[in-house]
């Protein structure tokens, strides 16, 4: 699809445009040679990430990594560079976290089984502050979402 009035296009779409890329449509306005994200670094542990980079190390997959700034907002996350290595890391990424995933199933089973798994109890034994502000925040918030209705029935 092209479009006549140019004069509703970005800036990006139009330099795309002029060299040569012509997007289907006007949200497509990426370069195909754009690098993809192949992991989203919040919440995953340290370990985990080390190991993808030693993954795509292993399998010479060109990345870079961007981190998540200092406010955590915007997007952390480990970028491959080519995408025609993109397919290859996705593969290699599946059957790692299929391999992660039941190693860590079987260590939280094992776990359990030890009866060293953290319980609830074992984080008030060991943390009580936290706990009690914990519930208190809780008992807070719903206060917070009671209490005026509470108010208005009288």
């Amino acid at each position: 699809m092209v479009f006549a009035d140019t004069g509703r296009m970005s800036y990006a779409v139009l330099k795309l445009r002029k060299a040569g890329y012509h997007p289907p449509y006007a949200h497509d306005c990426y370069h195909p040679c754009m690098a993809k994200l192949l992991l989203n670094l919040r919440n995953v542990p340290d370990d985990e990430a080390d190991d993808v980079r030693a993954l795509l190390d292993e399998h010479d997959i060109a990345y870079y990594e961007t981190s998540p700034g200092f406010w955590n907002i915007s997007l952390g996350g480990i970028w491959v560079r080519e995408d025609a290595a993109f397919a290859e890391a996705k593969r290699l990424m599946g059957d790692y976290q299929a391999q992660r995933g039941a190693r860590v199933r079987a260590e939280n089973e094992a776990a359990r089984r030890d009866g060293t798994a953290g319980t609830f109890w074992t984080v008030l034994r060991n943390e009580p502050l936290r706990v009690l502000v914990a519930v208190f925040g809780i008992l807070f918030a719903i206060a917070l979402v009671v209490l005026p209705a509470l108010v208005l029935m009288r």
